[in-house]
């Protein structure tokens, strides 16, 4: 351990990393230190007692600056990763001693490239290149890193940390903007980011939107029919544009990670693993978010017009999580139905409108609700308006009544409860 530790410059006297010659050197050295740590328990402990976590912090901040040694600090932040899983006690030295939480943020800044144009915006070339398969896997280990460092902050989350919480969410923003490589590497870029996201304290998510600048807001003013006909590319262009905004602000990032849910859901497998932290995500921003809910539901729900099919029948977005609402797994079958119900404000009217009460009665008995009424957190009081193809097919509903009981216990016939039924309804239709 002491041999590979002075190979890899992790020894405290070594004061810069000047000879490129030496790379490859420490490069190894670290790959054999992660196998090591990972598969002997001695290692693990040798590393507390030779604060292993101190040296490969320094080592970071010889090299945070340098992209020419991204393969020195991707092994670095492997091994990292994998001491700060494998003890908890090192999560808390990282965080609080050693201040991992800046100094991985930083080392995500410089893999993406990022320019601040305020302190908590960044500037997204959407024209611009992807990130090179190096960065990729680098920002990749830092976001793993970064997520055992912040395992419980929604826990101790001190007003003190808001501003580190903030450049966080706003680095993720970026992350959620770019592009890896290939697909298959923005898709693992992203879930990490998601992973992350999760466990940010959710007062500082509200950094994910951001309000729109003047010539964004210019843009969004320009509508499709001043575009001439024959300028297909610049209505596509503007109208994918106009559907990430909400209210004067930019929902991009929301938008992101709204399709990297429903990519999630058509996988159709590992939903616990791959599905429930970025539907959890997207609740815990629509409860504590006004903007990002109103938008999410414009997406999600938007006003209800088919009304012959059942809800769980078809190909949107809302079909396919109502589907979700009657799944096997009890963990993904809860999530969803919360994600619904908290887009309907947790009001139980609305969340039967779209999602029929044979799908909702789960989450409805497990919080008492089935006689109706809604949540306990306060939402605003704006109006959900009903389609004509709604208001329509509204009186139809309770067409039929739930049947009697006879004294004994056993079920009234059908017939003398339909008979009962026609009764009351020509009673309630007599006039005085």
């Amino acid at each position: 351990m002491q041999i590979l530790l002075r190979l890899a410059k992790l020894n405290e006297s070594d004061d810069s990393l000047e000879k490129v010659s030496e790379f490859p050197v420490i490069v190894e050295s670290l790959k054999c230190l992660c196998n090591i740590v990972f598969n002997s328990q001695m290692a693990q402990q040798l590393s507390l007692e030779l604060n292993l976590a101190a040296k490969l912090c320094n080592l970071l901040r010889k090299c945070k600056d340098r992209k020419f040694i991204n393969d020195i600090k991707c092994f670095d932040l492997r091994l990292l990763f994998l001491l700060s899983l494998l003890h908890t006690d090192i999560r808390s030295q990282l965080r609080y001693e050693l201040q991992g939480l800046p100094l991985l943020t930083q080392i995500l800044e410089s893999a993406f490239s990022i320019k601040w144009t305020d302190e908590y915006e960044s500037a997204i070339d959407h024209n611009g290149p992807p990130l090179s398969p190096q960065e990729t896997d680098c920002a990749i280990e830092a976001l793993k890193a970064l997520f055992n460092v912040t395992v419980d902050s929604w826990k101790v989350h001190k007003e003190s940390d808001s501003h580190q919480f903030r450049v966080m969410a706003a680095v993720l923003r970026h992350c959620l903007l770019i592009v890896g490589p290939t697909e298959d590497k923005t898709e693992e870029l992203h879930s990490n980011a998601v992973n992350l996201l999760s466990n940010v304290p959710v007062s500082c998510l509200d950094v994910l939107i951001c309000p729109l600048t003047h010539e964004e807001t210019a843009q969004e003013a320009t509508t499709l029919d001043e575009l001439p006909s024959d300028k297909t590319a610049e209505k596509e262009t503007v109208l994918k544009k106009n559907t990430m905004v909400y209210n004067g602000m930019n929902m991009e990032a929301i938008h992101v990670l709204l399709s990297f849910m429903e990519k999630r859901i058509d996988k159709g497998s590992s939903y616990r693993e791959g599905l429930t932290p970025v539907l959890s995500l997207l609740t815990e921003c629509s409860r504590a978010h006004r903007n990002i809910r109103k938008f999410l539901k414009d997406q999600v729900l938007p006003p209800l017009r088919d009304v012959t099919n059942r809800p769980e029948v078809g190909s949107t977005v809302r079909n396919k999580l109502v589907r979700l609402m009657t799944h096997v797994d009890l963990g993904v079958k809860q999530i969803a139905a919360e994600f619904l119900f908290v887009l309907c404000k947790e009001r139980v009217d609305s969340l039967l409108k779209y999602t029929g009460y044979g799908n909702a009665a789960g989450l409805l008995a497990a919080r008492g609700l089935l006689a109706g009424g809604r949540g306990d957190n306060w939402y605003s009081e704006d109006e959900d308006t009903d389609t004509e193809e709604y208001k329509n097919a509204k009186p139809k509903e309770e067409l039929l009544k739930p049947m009697g009981l006879k004294p004994d216990g056993t079920i009234t016939p059908l017939e003398e409860a339909l008979n009962q039924y026609s009764v009351i309804e020509e009673t309630s239709s007599d006039t005085d």
